[in-house]
């Protein structure tokens, strides 16, 4: 029984897996099935799944920069030409400030998007509403810069833009509960989106002579 169990462990018992309560009593076919099932679970999930939480966590981050970069190939046709012809305020931060910005907010909210599903264990019922309305701010979000920098629509982009921060809002409220972590990951984005609509605002209210 001592020979059959040290050929059937292979070694393992120097692995990090622990395998304490076994029940040593059966017989030797019984027990060789109840081994292998407890070295299944110890030594070969982790592996197998390690693969698939990267490759989730790698997407839920990147995706909101997806949107980003195209909306970067609008905002650089603009920044010299129409943008530089607006009346903006004195606190306006620098040109150069807003795409770091952008891309460390994306990347963050995304991570929390992961935190967030994982925890809700997939696409579920429960992750329907606290996803849901992170998946609408999004769109909201990437849809502002065609409407503010490609249509040159100013008004029209504040309050798209109001409904942005109304949405990233309601999303870090309901992730709060689910993970702290993800929520507190959407503070920094909802400080930036109300500098950006105070900026907006002024930018639409000091140049309605320039609305197409």
């Amino acid at each position: 029984m001592a020979r059959e169990r040290k050929r059937f462990l292979g070694g393992a018992e120097s692995g990090d897996c622990q395998l304490e309560g076994l029940d040593w009593r059966l017989t030797a076919d019984g027990w060789s099935m109840k081994r292998y099932e407890r070295w299944k679970v110890c030594f070969t999930s982790p592996i197998n799944n390690m693969p698939s939480t990267w490759v989730h966590a790698f997407g839920f981050t990147l995706l909101p920069n997806v949107g980003g970069i195209f909306g970067s190939r609008i905002t650089r046709k603009e920044i010299a030409g129409w943008y530089a012809t607006l009346k903006k305020p004195s606190w306006c931060p620098p040109n150069w400030v807003f795409g770091p910005v952008w891309t460390t907010l994306y990347t963050s909210m995304g991570y929390g998007s992961y935190l967030v599903w994982k925890e809700l264990d997939g696409f579920t019922d429960k992750a329907l509403i606290p996803l849901g309305l992170y998946g609408t701010q999004l769109v909201l979000n990437w849809a502002w810069t065609p409407i503010f920098f490609g249509a040159h629509k100013k008004g029209l982009a504040f309050i798209e833009l109001v409904c942005v921060y109304a949405t990233a809002a309601a999303t870090t409220v309901t992730w709060y509960p689910i993970n702290k972590t993800a929520a507190y990951l959407m503070v920094p984005y909802l400080a930036w989106l109300t500098l950006a609509s105070a900026l907006n605002y002024c930018v639409w209210r000091d140049n309605k002579d320039k609305d197409d």
